[in-house]
């Protein structure tokens, strides 16, 4: 029995083959093209994802040497709040993806804001009024593609994050569904009834018929070939990534936290059965919905964590490679007072202002690209602290240790000065794929192969344990020199 996970992430797009026991037997990799048609925006081709999964998928068969036949299921984890709009008819996108980091729906946000509406959406969908979320995005779509609005409104076009665009295409267009957490990612959903509002979707001026059908993690979304496989096998096991990584860590409790280290980076702290929705910047979100109970998250999504390290050597050219940045940053005895603040496109959680611009501080005369890259490293662990900080004080619960997964986790630098910025032990996951095993897990789940979730956390190991090790007094010294340049910039 292997269940074929799909990961359709910002970079790219993998096809993973887990065997039942949820152990990875082959990966493939498959880049699509980034488009920045204006700063701040960022795009995706949908068709190119599309096919560039189906490829995938093709190649990840043909090179493992399993029979098709052996493939009993197909799961999706996806990159959240990334929006497509396409014409039910021709299946066709209406306008490129428009991606979670793109902040054109910046100036519709502050316009609700200044409405007075943010409480009473918050209340009902558990997010911030912020175009990091689809809605804006949606919005803007309807309003600048010619003719779409009103095809919109006579129910021939279909939104979807992209595992609905996914979906719609894997079956032909016989299936339009999302599941729970991608849902609570769009900013239309209200997660203390699992059903999209109305009243917001009136706030967004979005037509409720492009909307696809809500169903839970561990439903059948439908059936497909791929286009090349003997038979049709279910699509069963959905889930946005961030969650999917809770799920793929184990993180079934209450109590339970991860931090996901991608382009951006999450951190998600299981809450349990209910929501928990605050005056807090940071976000609540269903987390999954499996064996008819849901489970909520706190979460705060930082922009700019591994993107930082990729901007050091696209655009600043400092370094060649993004694993010479460990050497690098251990070769200095501490941080010289450097600190970079990557608000390349705004600040997320808990600030949430996407007015504000990146900036390093503190450079003097003998500094050099050494603490340039150190200080982008440390950026990334204070910025999971501030959100770590303000989950602890509205949840009332003290994690004891930190799951960690992403390819950064590699670092051993950053890993080691989030255990000692936290001063709490940092568990790395032993495989990076953590949000394509989470829904593989689903799958099998659903197919027999585990009869439990705890049968499933017992199956999850890790490489790495990091114990922290700074004192208290260098702790806070660090920490409050990133506190003063957050506050610089944001009084500015």
């Amino acid at each position: 029995m292997y269940v074929l996970a799909i990961d359709q992430s910002t970079s790219g797009t993998k096809a993973i083959i887990f065997d039942e026991k949820g152990g990875i037997v082959h990966r493939v990799t498959v880049y699509h093209k980034q488009y920045y048609p204006k700063p701040g925006w960022v795009e995706h081709d949908p068709e190119e994802i599309f096919r560039n999964t189906l490829d995938a998928c093709r190649k990840v068969i043909e090179e493992s040497g399993i029979k098709p036949l052996e493939i009993e299921a197909l799961a999706i984890t996806n990159q959240r709040e990334t929006t497509i709009l396409w014409e039910k008819k021709s299946g066709k996108p209406v306008y490129n993806a428009v991606v979670w980091q793109c902040q054109r729906g910046a100036s519709l946000c502050e316009e609700i804001k200044k409405r007075g509406l943010e409480g009473k959406i918050k209340e009902k969908t558990g997010l911030v009024v912020d175009p990091y979320f689809s809605a804006s995005k949606i919005r803007w779509i309807l309003d600048n593609v010619e003719g779409v609005k009103n095809k919109a409104k006579q129910g021939e076009i279909a939104f979807g994050t992209v595992d609905s665009w996914l979906i719609w295409k894997l079956t032909k267009g016989e299936v339009h569904a999302t599941d729970f957490s991608n849902a609570s990612r769009t900013l239309l959903l209200n997660i203390h009834e699992l059903r999209w509002d109305e009243e917001v979707l009136e706030i967004f001026e979005i037509p409720p018929e492009i909307l696809p059908e809500l169903k839970s993690s561990d439903s059948v979304f439908g059936y497909t070939d791929l286009g090349f496989l003997p038979k049709k096998i279910p699509i069963v096991g959905v889930m946005g990534d961030s969650s999917a990584a809770l799920f793929g860590q184990g993180g079934f409790y209450s109590g339970d936290i991860k931090v996901t280290y991608g382009t951006g980076s999450s951190t998600m702290l299981n809450i349990g059965e209910k929501p928990n929705v605050s005056d807090s910047p940071i976000v609540c979100s269903v987390g999954w919905v499996v064996k008819e109970t849901s489970s909520y998250v706190l979460e705060g999504n930082i922009h700019s964590a591994g993107d930082t390290i990729v901007w050091l050597k696209e655009k600043l050219g400092i370094i060649s490679d993004p694993s010479e940045t460990e050497k690098i940053a251990l070769s200095l005895e501490n941080n010289g007072g450097v600190y970079l603040v990557p608000a390349f496109v705004g600040l997320g959680a808990p600030y949430w202002r996407s007015d504000v611009k990146a900036a390093i501080l503190g450079l003097q005369r003998n500094h050099g690209k050494e603490h340039v890259v150190r200080a982008a490293l440390e950026s990334i662990a204070y910025q999971v602290r501030d959100i770590f900080e303000e989950m602890v004080r509205i949840s009332s619960k003290e994690p004891t240790e930190v799951r960690a997964d992403g390819g950064i986790t590699r670092n051993r630098f950053l890993m080691q000065f989030q255990a000692d910025i936290l001063n709490i032990p940092v568990l790395v996951s032993n495989i990076e794929e953590v949000s394509a095993r989470g829904v593989a897990f689903v799958a099998l789940l659903h197919l027999g192969a585990f009869s439990d979730l705890e049968e499933i956390r017992q199956k999850i190991t890790y490489r790495e344990k990091y114990e922290p090790r700074m004192g208290d007094e260098l702790r806070e010294m660090y920490y409050e020199g990133w506190k003063t340049a957050i506050r610089k910039l944001l009084t500015e």
